[in-house]
């Protein structure tokens, strides 16, 4: 598979989370996918476990939406850069517990490095600004404190 076709796959994984089209999200995984939430420390296996977080994600910010700012492969590896947006109108669920919804809307920026194997993601670690994003949400120190 070329490098652009790697992009494609890659770029599709956001768009069909921000569509939150769930079937498509787990007909994009492999069966056996690894998924790494490094900023949360999560790690998900199997696109069923991926894709019940990814839900999570969405009630907890129903109008969550990647913007995919910059993409760039190296044989079957994509990396994007990626800056989220969504208000916190859902309880959030968490390694170290639920976060009840906060009414405040948050921009966190991201990379997604995703490998491709077959046309579908075989594994994402995905680096995001969880301290950011708590201190957006009134949880955490503030990035001037």
């Amino acid at each position: 598979m070329g490098e652009q076709e790697t992009i494609r796959v890659a770029r599709r994984s956001v768009e069909v989370f921000n569509a939150g089209d769930w079937g498509a999200v787990e007909a994009l995984l492999t069966a056996d996918s690894v998924y790494e939430e490094v900023g949360t420390g999560r790690t998900l296996r199997g696109a069923r476990e991926n894709v019940e977080v990814l839900r999570g994600w969405k009630a907890a910010f129903p109008d969550a939406r990647g913007t995919i700012t910059n993409a760039l492969a190296t044989g079957d590896t994509a990396v994007l850069e990626v800056t989220w947006q969504g208000t916190h109108s859902g309880d959030l669920a968490t390694p170290m517990g639920t976060v009840p919804a906060t009414g405040r809307t948050v921009t966190v920026k991201a990379a997604m490095v995703i490998e491709v194997e077959n046309g579908k993601v075989k594994a994402e670690r995905h680096y995001l600004d969880a301290a950011g994003m708590l201190a957006q949400l009134g949880l955490g120190a503030s990035a001037t404190a």
